[in-house]
């Protein structure tokens, strides 16, 4: 019954306007590469001070999930993810738009993303002291072996050339480690130069080895930027719901990956999204259509990084350890309040807690008509102006971008040096994928192995702290079915060709006179 009154205190024209215009913003400012949704987060926090402390949640929370969606945008139609949450969307999101499919892959995104944002903030509401406590048994073995597991997408995004697929994970691998260690300081390929000392920034990487070669492909080549089908027309939406019906199961895993990894601190969004697109492939019946414009893969990847959004919470607000960054910054927000984080939370400041979960619920729901309506007008724009617009347009995007990740140019010098060398690799087969995932899962692989290493060879047991823990060994397991299920599948199948057809010659014996 307490919670009809706090759902009641979420509906009040206030609160529905502030859900509002956080998810519009919220949007505009993911779709925008290189505004990501912390930077959203923390400029709008001063402004929350002088609210209500539910009502100031209430825009934080709608501005976050607002921009974990909108990076899909830009991952879609120009092959850039907004936020580094959407760098799985552009495997088969920028594939669909590119053969006329672009509507339907924007309407997908934002069912799955408004699934997946329901699924978190109602585990959010009703589990959230239990699952709090999933957060406490991932140690640094687990963050290893978790980012190993998103490595084995390499396999997926690599067919056809399993080798440059290797290689260009490696040089990502590489790039993660430029600058000062994560754990010792020491300083790594710097080349002397101060600039490199902070490391390659992700957000920087990730415009320029995305983002550059498709803006240097635009300006050599005559072909249009994406093409129209023609019968193409609104949002597709009937589509796109029976294709997400199909993907239920697909749907509710990955809302549930994406909760999970939301839970622990510095996963993120980007890792959730590469794990459920990696489990995605393997369960389904055509893994070779991923990496080409499955739908299965748009709808994998936004419903687990919205997913993030309420998982996040759970950590931050039950123990007071931010689940993602965006949480960070709403951690600090809380405190200003005068909020006592902690495990009483729920019952000691339910009103402020139960009203802030009711307007995330709100805000998300707020998304499916606002997101469809802006994906449509954002798709017919970007199909519609010409390449001599539409260039310079995204090329001044880029360099603000890269520029207002710390106001310094020298992430602008690394984002267009990284493109150049992104787009000669391209134009040898290098696809930028892999190197992308190596440069994001590079740092928490490094860390979390360090850390394991040094704890294990304090206590004498530096195998059992790598292989003796059951949360490790399950990832290790579902790291290594995700890697071989290809060459598994292979085998079944051809032992069930010879089994049919062993079938076939007796049949074929018993039936002669």
């Amino acid at each position: 019954m307490d919670k009809l009154v706090y759902l009641a205190e979420a509906l009040t024209p206030m609160n529905l306007v502030l859900a509002f215009v956080g998810v519009v913003a919220g949007i505009v400012i993911g779709a925008l590469p290189g505004l990501s949704a912390t930077m959203a987060v923390a400029v709008l926090v001063p402004f929350t001070f002088t609210m209500d402390p539910a009502s100031g949640l209430i825009v934080l929370g709608a501005i976050y999930t607002g921009a974990i969606y909108g990076g899909s945008y830009s991952a879609i139609l120009v092959n850039t993810p907004g936020t580094p949450s959407a760098i799985a969307t552009t495997f088969d999101g920028f594939p669909m738009a590119k053969r006329g499919d672009g509507a339907l892959a924007v309407s997908l995104a934002t069912l799955a993303s408004v699934t997946g944002g329901l699924v978190g903030a109602l585990l959010l509401m009703f589990l959230a002291p239990p699952l709090a406590q999933v957060a406490l048994a991932f140690g640094p073995p687990e963050y290893f072996w978790l980012a190993v597991f998103g490595l084995t997408l390499i396999s997926a995004l690599s067919v056809g050339n399993l080798l440059k697929g290797l290689i260009g994970a490696c040089l990502g691998l590489l790039l993660s480690m430029v600058g000062i260690a994560v754990i010792g300081a020491d300083v790594r390929f710097t080349m002397g130069s101060q600039v490199l000392l902070g490391g390659i920034n992700i957000v920087a990487g990730l415009i320029g080895l995305y983002c550059i070669p498709v803006l240097i492909d635009l300006v050599a080549t005559r072909d249009p930027h994406l093409r129209v089908a023609a019968e193409s027309g609104g949002f597709r939406l009937k589509e796109a719901f029976a294709i997400t019906m199909k993907e239920k199961v697909n749907l509710i895993r990955s809302s549930l990956i994406g909760t999970i990894v939301g839970i622990l601190p510095g996963a993120g969004g980007s890792v959730a999204s590469l794990v459920s697109y990696s489990e995605a492939r393997r369960s389904s019946k055509h893994p070779e259509r991923y990496g080409t414009g499955e739908p299965g893969g748009i709808i994998a990847t936004e419903s687990a990084n919205n997913a993030t959004v309420g998982g996040g919470f759970i950590p931050t607000l039950v123990l007071g350890i931010p689940g993602t960054p965006p949480d960070a910054v709403i951690l600090g927000a809380l405190l200003v309040q005068g909020i006592r984080i902690g495990p009483t939370l729920f019952t000691t400041q339910g009103s402020i807690v139960y009203t802030f979960i009711f307007g995330l619920i709100i805000g998300t729901l707020i998304m499916l008509p606002v997101g469809l309506l802006i994906g449509r007008y954002a798709y017919k724009s970007i199909v519609a102006i010409p390449k001599s617009a539409l260039v310079p347009t995204i090329a001044f995007m880029t360099v603000v971008g890269s520029f207002a990740i710390h106001n310094n140019l020298n992430d602008v010098a690394v984002m267009l040096g990284l493109g150049i060398v992104g787009w000669l690799l391209n134009r040898n087969g290098y696809a930028p994928s892999p190197i992308v995932l190596g440069l994001v899962l590079g740092q928490i692989a490094e860390q979390g192995f360090v850390q394991s290493y040094l704890i294990g060879n304090a206590q004498g047991n530096v195998l059992g702290m790598f292989f003796g823990r059951p949360i490790s060994m399950a990832i290790v397991a579902f790291a290594a079915l995700t890697l071989f299920y290809p060459l598994i599948a292979s085998a079944i199948g051809a032992r069930r060709a010879r089994k049919s057809h062993a079938d076939i010659t007796v049949e074929s014996r018993d039936g002669q006179p």
